[in-house]
C-alpha cells in the first residue's frame, strides 16, 4: 500500500515538471529565436521481489519477478528545429535558415566577458554603429564586434552574412555551429553557452535580411499535450486517494477484529 502511494506520487511529480515545461513553451510561443523544451521520463531500476515464509511455498522464500517503484524525470532537451520566417523590413533584422547561430559578446554585471550564442536575430544599431541585441550584446563579425557608420543610408546584409554600408564591404557576420548540442546549456530563453569540449564547425545557415525566426513552438500540440498531462496528474491524485481509503478502512475497521 505505502508502495502504491509513493509511485503515485512520483507520477504526480513527474506530470508536474512536464506541466512547466509545457507552460514555459507556451509562454515564449511568440519569442524570437526560442526553441521548445521537451522531457522524457524513465522509470526506477526494477527490484527483484520475493515470497518470503509463504505456507504455500513450503515456507521457502521464491523469486515472483521484478517491479518497479516509480517514475523519475529523464532528459530535459532541447528541440533546434527550424522556426517560421517573418517578414519586418527592419535593416538589422536578420533570420537564420538553416544550422547555426549568431555570436554575440555578452558582459555581465561584473565585468566578465563571454561569447554566447543565439538563433534570436532582432537587431538594431546603436549611436555609435554597433549592431546589439535587445540587452545590448555585441554582434560578433569575423573581423571582431560590427560596427557600421551610423551615417550609412543603404545598408545590405546578403545571404553568406556580409554587410555593406553605401556599397562599402564591413564585414561578414560570423556564425557558429557545434557538433554536438548536448554541449550547450541555456543562458536564458534564446542565448546559449558553450560547455567545455564543444566542437565548433562551420554552419551552413543562409542570413535572410530583414526577417526574423519565430519560435518552433507549436501552441496546439502544446495545449494537447496540456490535456493529457492533466489527465494523467488526476489519475494518480485517485490513485493516492483510493489507497488513502483502503488504509483507512484497513485502521479503523479491519484492525478491530
Amino acid at each position: 500500500m505505502v508502495r502504491g502511494l509513493f509511485t503515485a506520487y512520483t507520477g504526480m511529480a513527474n506530470e508536474q515538471k512536464r506541466l512547466d515545461i509545457i507552460a514555459n513553451n507556451l509562454a515564449n510561443a511568440a519569442t524570437v529565436g526560442y526553441k521548445e523544451e521537451n522531457v522524457v521520463s524513465q522509470s526506477f531500476d526494477s527490484m527483484l521481489t520475493l515470497k518470503i515464509k509463504d505456507a504455500s511455498e513450503a515456507f521457502n522464500n521464491r523469486p515472483i519477478g521484478r517491479m518497479t517503484l516509480g517514475v523519475k524525470l529523464g532528459e530535459v532537451y532541447t528541440n533546434y528545429g527550424q522556426g517560421s520566417l517573418r517578414q519586418t523590413s527592419n535593416t538589422y533584422d536578420m533570420a537564420l535558415e538553416g544550422k547555426g547561430f549568431f555570436t554575440l559578446r555578452v558582459v555581465d554585471r561584473a565585468g566578465n566577458e563571454s561569447l554566447q550564442y543565439t538563433r534570436n536575430g532582432s537587431f538594431t544599431m546603436t549611436r555609435d554603429g554597433y549592431i546589439v541585441d535587445a540587452e545590448g550584446n555585441r554582434l560578433i563579425g569575423l573581423a571582431g564586434e560590427i560596427a557600421v557608420p551610423p551615417e550609412a543610408v543603404n545598408v545590405v546584409i546578403d545571404s553568406t552574412g556580409a554587410i555593406y554600408a553605401d556599397g562599402v564591404y564591413i564585414d561578414t557576420v560570423m556564425l557558429t555551429d557545434f557538433e554536438d548540442y548536448s554541449y550547450l546549456i541555456k543562458a536564458g530563453d534564446t542565448m546559449y553557452k558553450a560547455l567545455d569540449g564543444a566542437v565548433i564547425i562551420e554552419a551552413d545557415a543562409r542570413v535572410n535580411q530583414g526577417y526574423t525566426e519565430q519560435s518552433n513552438v507549436n501552441v496546439v500540440s502544446e495545449m494537447v499535450e496540456m490535456i493529457t498531462i492533466t489527465r494523467a496528474y488526476e489519475a494518480n491524485q485517485k490513485a493516492i486517494k483510493s489507497i488513502d481509503q483502503t488504509l483507512e478502512l484497513a485502521a479503523n475497521s479491519v484492525g478491530r477484529v
